[in-house]
């Protein structure tokens, strides 16, 4: 049982930095930021904030969530943060999800075999 345990475990630890990463996606506002970083960061928290009702400090908090997730990072520009995305971050993301999808593509190709033999 201590085998297994370990195994556990170990899965757990590799898939933590991962689940964190599409946590931080899950939040529709936070989506949103990635996308205006995306389209035209970096971008300082006035700018994220401009045209819409969410606060500086919602932003902000967002902003930290997606930092710990190594989503975005921020830099000193003069007397404000630019925020701008981690690309390998996401690119580690896309690469998860290109994972996931090839592993349903083999089990949709097994039961689709199954099914036309029967």
């Amino acid at each position: 049982m201590a085998g297994t345990s370990r195994s556990s475990s170990s899965k757990s630890m590799s898939s933590a930095k991962p689940a964190r990463l599409f946590a931080a996606l899950g939040d529709p506002l936070r989506l949103r930021l990635v996308t205006r970083l995306g389209d035209g960061g970096p971008l300082s928290i006035t700018e994220l904030t401009s045209g819409s009702r969410v606060s500086r400090q919602a932003v902000t908090k967002h902003l930290r969530v997606l930092e710990g997730a190594g989503l975005a990072r921020s830099r000193r520009h003069g007397r404000e943060r630019r925020w701008e995305l981690d690309g390998d971050e996401l690119a580690a993301a896309q690469a998860q999800l290109e994972k996931v999808a090839a592993q349903w593509d083999r089990r949709l190709a097994r039961l689709k075999a199954l099914v036309e033999t029967d």
